[in-house]
């Protein structure tokens, strides 16, 4: 059965008597039917203000006197074969749930650290585009398989509705996303300047401001995008049950001042994009902007979003192509509604893929400058082996910790460091103490003395061992020989005159 309009509604066609109704070769009761308000249409339904069945062919249902139905089939449900919307639908549902894996990927490979985080660049600011991304793919996954229904369902109803919703948040998510890519190609042109040299870029006021205010207005145009577009009274756009029902109901509400500004706010949003790349080029890479400007941004990102905007304008006055309309024509619903977004998403998982973690790009740079400035000075490169014994090749490039205990390794640590450090005390490691003048002199005359009884007593000493080797047969005692002995040392030793504690 081909597709049908609701039309004009129908006389019950008599019965066997005057409450008798035959429909379809089902006898109904006509006095329950007009009370409980049921029409018959000529699309072949029997609906009142609650419920819709389907009277034709296969389909008939039967009524008890109190007005319950069985053995029915919902007007709102599928019933016709899956057209050119619905495959296509599901051709770009498939790409954008495949987008949603590599989103991830993504995320993951830009959104790690791999140096401090601070607080002039934070790496929420990086992954930010790919949350974004995130929710394109799944908007963009839902709505193309939301078109599947659009074409099977006998009478349009939630699916139509729910498609809609879905393709109208993606056109401010899609411009967030470019939005954020380009505020954070401007943040990370920054962030090379600051990491070569902190005083390069001096303190602005004009620039610090207007990288303050842009985000504020572009998220400000892109809530009244989505503000006015989607939250508002959707059963209207239901009623596509005919075409003179599309004209009078879904038309005027698809078409409205609401969407005519919600498009108009979008392209203020993408304008704010432009001014932003333009404000980082001038700012960080004052080539031209022509020569400066990222092949992604200028030549792939802004175009595409540029042709989203523009549709979603074009579609705020033109009911035939609105993404709204069932029966519009899918060449213009999907080529330029969903192919644009789907692009865009491709453009930034390709770049994404190709491009590094900049945290291994500021790495690198630093071991490039490294090298330069080692040349400069005519220092030789290490040998290989020198990394190694320090902890592996990558021990520049690890924590503060891991560089400490390499070094530890290299010169000996535990109990043997303990020992030099002992060693190192009794040595003298202790700073001496700086004196006066008065203190030192008295310090000279107990040295000069002190260097006096150590001759004299290496002289007594001496003359001991000869008295020992010398035999005296008439010799005195030895208490006699050591008592006139110590005498003579005694009296040959001057007498020490203690003048102050110091000489103690």
């Amino acid at each position: 059965m081909g597709r049908v309009g609701i039309g004009e509604s129908l006389q019950f066609p008599s019965g066997d008597n005057a409450t008798d109704v035959l429909i379809n070769g089902v006898h109904f009761n006509r006095t329950t039917l007009e009370f409980f308000n049921y029409t018959l249409w000529t699309n072949g339904t029997l609906s009142n203000e609650s419920s819709c069945y389907l009277l034709f062919d296969r389909y008939r249902p039967y009524m008890f006197s109190n007005g319950t139905f069985v053995n029915t089939t919902s007007c709102y449900g599928p019933y016709y074969n899956i057209q050119e919307r619905g495959a296509l639908g599901i051709a770009f549902a498939v790409l954008f749930a495949a987008s949603i894996m590599f989103s991830l990927v993504n995320l993951r490979k830009h959104g790690r650290l791999f140096l401090p985080t601070g607080k002039r660049f934070r790496a929420v600011g990086r992954r930010w585009q790919w949350y974004w991304l995130l929710f394109v793919g799944t908007c963009g996954t839902v709505s193309g398989f939301m078109s599947i229904d659009v074409d099977r369902w006998y009478l349009q109803g939630l699916p139509i509705v729910l498609q809609g919703i879905f393709f109208l948040l993606m056109p401010p998510a899609i411009l967030a996303a470019v939005w954020e890519s380009v505020r954070h190609w401007g943040s990370w042109q920054e962030r090379q300047i600051y990491d070569r040299d902190n005083y390069s870029l001096g303190p602005n006021e004009t620039r610090e401001r207007k990288e303050f205010w842009m985000p504020l207005i572009f998220y400000l145009f892109a809530f009244m995008n989505f503000f006015l577009t989607v939250p508002r009274a959707w059963t209207t756009i239901e009623y596509q049950r005919s075409a003179q029902q599309q004209d009078l109901r879904a038309r005027p509400t698809a078409t409205d001042g609401r969407f005519k500004a919600a498009s108009f706010f979008a392209f203020c949003a993408w304008s704010v994009i432009c001014y932003s790349l333009h404000h980082s080029i001038h700012h960080y890479r004052p080539q031209g902007f022509l020569r400066a400007a990222p092949t992604k941004h200028l030549l792939l990102l802004l175009p595409l979003t540029l042709i989203v905007v523009g549709y979603s304008i074009a579609t705020s006055f033109d009911w035939t192509i609105s993404p709204l309309k069932s029966d519009a024509a899918p060449g213009w619903i999907y080529g330029l509604g969903y192919g644009p977004i789907l692009l865009t998403v491709m453009v930034f998982e390709v770049f994404g893929y190709r491009d590094e973690n900049e945290d291994r790009v500021l790495l690198e740079q630093r071991r490039r400058r490294g090298r330069d400035t080692d040349a400069e000075l005519g220092i030789v490169q290490k040998p290989g082996w020198w990394s190694k014994r320090l902890g592996g090749a990558g021990w520049a490039a690890g924590s503060n910790e891991d560089r400490l205990k390499a070094m530890t390794r290299e010169i000996g640590g535990g109990r043997a460091t303990h020992k030099n450090v002992e060693r190192g005390l009794e040595l003298g490691g202790f700073r001496p103490t700086v004196r006066s003048e008065a203190e030192r002199g008295l310090d000279g005359s107990a040295s000069k003395r002190n260097d006096a009884a150590d001759v004299v007593g290496k002289e007594a000493h001496a003359q001991r061992r000869n008295d020992d080797d010398e035999p005296d047969v008439g010799s005195p005692s030895p208490s006699e020989r050591s008592g006139a002995s110590s005498a003579d040392r005694t009296s040959q030793v001057p007498a020490t005159q203690i003048r102050s504690m110091l000489d103690v």
